[in-house]
């Protein structure tokens, strides 16, 4: 079977881990033929180029930019983007007849060239739903339903509707994830929408020696030491984590780690360079390896979402806590299930990101007794349900119906 998946997504090198690029080694170690489309942005100064990469041929077409970059140049890198694929996929891929085809959101602006493929090709179609655009932008204020940013997001439904109808089948990050679709989209056909989590290749977890890394990092030996890794931009609530920080500082009960980059990692440095906080450490985006080390000499992880969504998220990052061992207090809004489903499968704990004093109460009064068992049970739910295996087979279960 020929594969093609679409993406905004980079899937690297494909040798570390990643919910794209290991999803697509499953399809290709099942025997399939795996085609990737993602982009080479602008800024990159490179050009398209098709190229061998483990087994998967991936095309690297040269587009606008399509992140870290402002709304107005994202918006219309995304409205070139399908005929900049198209234009790619009949160079590079023509004679190749598809039978399926993956495709993350975001974004929604790849409906029309999935429904184009889908007809030409007969091919199925599966989306894996990873953002719910463009209601998430509208939660945070980068969207209006009035006035020009009104104009945007009336388009970006039209957009978002279009990807539904191209889609066969559509797996969705969680239960709670499911059922908004299907609550709020009542057209579509609730049977062709079900649960197909965030997941990955499990791999041994590097031993670490944890005074050592520590040391490394700047962190005490003996500190409980708490440690969240990813994007820092405003989904993530990172107003509330500084705070959340600052207040730790005057009660000096936990230590932690924030690692990663993105728009609003400045509110993060500018506490920093001002405050000096002597119970935290701001470190880089960190190579994976590095990363799992870091979460290895770590007690728990931190998710974090933004207060204001009333879509239900679910950050790919809790993958990572959980394979690493350790459990994660979740600050979310109302309506995510990434904390709730933590506390029903015992590991981890759920608080709103709008109080900062009982997110730190929570976390200083976990023991490492009770850290240690929360760590396992999040281990054996990872290798129970979060596997590109558990994945491949959900969708495969489809096109052998």
């Amino acid at each position: 079977m020929n594969v093609l998946f679409l993406s905004i997504a980079g899937i690297g090198d494909l040798k570390s881990q990643g919910i794209y690029g290991d999803l697509l080694k499953t399809f290709r170690d099942h025997g399939h033929a795996v085609y990737a489309v993602n982009p080479q942005e602008q800024g990159a100064d490179l050009p398209t180029k098709c190229e061998d990469v483990e087994g998967v041929k991936v095309l690297r077409v040269r587009t606008g930019n399509l992140q870290k970059c402002g709304l107005v140049e994202k918006g219309i890198s995304q409205l070139r983007l399908e005929r900049q694929y198209l234009s790619a996929i009949e160079r590079h891929f023509a004679g190749v007849h598809f039978d399926l085809i993956l495709y993350p959101t975001p974004p929604t602006t790849l409906g029309g060239l999935v429904g184009k493929l889908k007809r030409e090709h007969g091919a199925m179609t599966y989306l894996l739903l990873k953002d719910i655009f463009p209601q998430n932008s509208l939660d945070l204020g980068m969207l209006s339903e009035r006035g020009l940013r009104g104009l945007a997001y009336r388009y970006f439904k039209r957009t978002e509707r279009r990807t539904y109808e191209a889609s066969d089948f559509i797996g969705c990050m969680s239960e709670a994830n499911r059922r908004y679709l299907v609550e709020h989209e009542p057209w579509i056909d609730a049977e062709k929408v079900e649960v197909n989590p965030n997941s990955l290749i499990p791999r041994d977890m590097p031993d670490v020696d944890k005074v050592v890394l520590r040391e490394r990092f700047g962190i005490p030996a003996d500190a409980r030491l708490f440690t969240y890794g990813g994007n820092l931009g405003k989904p993530q609530a990172i107003d509330f984590l500084v705070r959340v920080l600052r207040l730790n500082e005057e009660r000096g009960g936990v230590f932690f780690a924030v690692a990663g980059a993105g728009t609003e990692r400045h509110l993060l440095e500018e506490y920093f360079e001002e405050e000096r906080p002597e119970r935290s450490r701001l470190l880089p985006l960190l190579p994976r390896e590095d990363f799992d080390s870091l979460l290895r000499a770590s007690d728990c992880g931190v998710v974090l979402l933004d207060h204001r969504f009333t879509i239900p998220n679910f950050p790919s990052r809790s993958l990572s806590y959980l394979q690493a061992g350790i459990p994660y207090v979740a600050a979310t809004d109302d309506v995510s299930d990434v904390g709730t489903l933590a506390e029903v499968e015992g590991f981890g704990v759920r608080v709103g990101s709008i109080d900062e004093a009982r997110f730190l109460e929570v976390c200083e009064s976990l023991s490492s007794e009770e850290l240690r068992r929360m760590g396992a049970a999040g281990c054996r739910y990872f290798e129970g349900n979060c596997t590109a295996e558990r994945s491949y087979r959900l969708i495969m279960e489809h096109v052998n119906d």
